[in-house]
């Protein structure tokens, strides 16, 4: 199958960079396979991080990929549809995270003869607005089927789109960053909060239920924060275990990401809403056991399968709680464990791609 995909890649940075270039990989396995990529995504005075693109000390691994697409330019719009339809794909992949993306990959979805297969992170972003539904219909409707990524996706893509063909196929374990190494520190509870810093993941949740935490626990907070990090800030400063409280603002690097999983007992997901996370295929893959909370798909993701425990809401009496019965008991930690071992013979991308390419031939 000739297989065409459209997303964002090298040298754009970020989790779904990433994901867009383990698939291609594994598709290119047995497919003939082709990246189109985004020659702009945002405009810089939209982006609320420090950049877009890959820097030399990411470390990331360069992926063949042509930048054509221009969110802003409709140009390059028509260009991209023409050049897709030139290469002749069997199936083109338009992987959606958010409304900004309607637009251009509804306009091209549409104009490059090929069948389409939306590959849906989300189908209204984290942070809602009143425009997503509408312009998400544009482009459900450039698709002919979906991979929801998760049950969450799957009932909001229904809500908007009924009837549509699809299947929900969990994410796909990261294996790019290495093995875990022998933990360092001894004698102590540790907590990770990793990834982007964002309003919805629930830093300052995780801070508060950290307050009334007895002296052997310590947290560690590593990732670029979206937007000022001055709210944290001032909420650490606030607490007596300050001095327990590790910081590493900004963009963790791919070679560093083991450093913090190999030192961690518990990674901690206190999130307002959510979908499925990235996160915690990195988790399991490092086998650290998660604490996330009830809300969209986290906990058919980490609860359901027992790679984790489930805090009933996104508060930090409950945060705490849980954290603290974690501790508490080891069988927990062990059944985790036992669970992540067969998490990670389930969740490979080949399995994924199989899945996926299966669906596709049905549609």
């Amino acid at each position: 199958m000739r297989i065409a995909v459209l997303s964002s890649f090298y040298p754009l940075r970020g989790g779904i960079s990433q994901f867009n270039a383990a698939l291609l990989a594994e598709l290119g396995k047995c497919h003939k396979v082709k990246a189109w990529n985004y020659r702009r995504q945002y405009p810089s005075f939209l982006f609320p991080g420090k950049t877009q693109y890959v820097t030399p000390e990411d470390e990331a691994a360069p992926v063949e990929a042509d930048a054509t697409l221009d969110t802003l330019n409709p140009f390059t719009w028509i260009s991209t549809a023409k050049a897709i339809r030139a290469w002749k794909p069997d199936l083109l992949i338009l992987p959606y995270w958010m409304s900004w993306f309607a637009l251009p990959l509804g306009f091209v979805g549409r104009r490059c003869g090929v069948k389409c297969l939306g590959l849906l992170h989300n189908v209204i972003p984290h942070e809602p607005h009143f425009f997503d539904a509408p312009l998400t219909r544009y482009y459900l409707k450039a698709c002919s089927g979906f991979v929801c990524m998760a049950g969450s996706v799957e009932k909001d893509l229904l809500r908007l789109k009924p009837g549509a063909p699809h299947i929900v196929m969990q994410h796909p374990l990261y294996t790019h960053f290495g093995e875990r190494l022998e933990r360092k520190s001894k004698g102590t509870k540790n907590l990770l909060f990793f990834g982007l810093i964002r309003e919805y993941k629930g830093l300052d949740i995780l801070l508060e239920a950290f307050r009334d935490l007895p002296e052997d626990y310590r947290l560690t907070i590593a990732g670029e924060c979206y937007g000022p990090f001055d709210k944290y800030r001032e909420i650490i400063d606030s607490l007596p275990g300050k001095d327990r409280i590790e910081v590493h603002e900004g963009y963790v690097r791919d070679s560093e990401v083991k450093n913090y999983f190999s030192e961690a007992d518990l990674v901690v997901l206190p999130y307002r809403s959510a979908t499925q996370s990235g996160i915690s295929a990195i988790a399991c893959h490092f086998g650290v056991p998660m604490l996330v909370t009830d809300v969209g798909g986290l906990k058919e993701e980490v609860g359901e399968t027992g790679t984790g425990i489930v805090a009933s809401s996104p508060a930090p009496e409950e945060i705490r709680k849980e954290i603290l019965r974690f501790f508490a008991d080891d069988s927990i930690r062990k059944d985790c464990e036992a669970a992540m071992a067969s998490e990670r013979e389930r969740l490979s991308w080949s399995a994924f791609s199989a899945a996926l390419t299966e669906f596709a031939k049905t549609l």
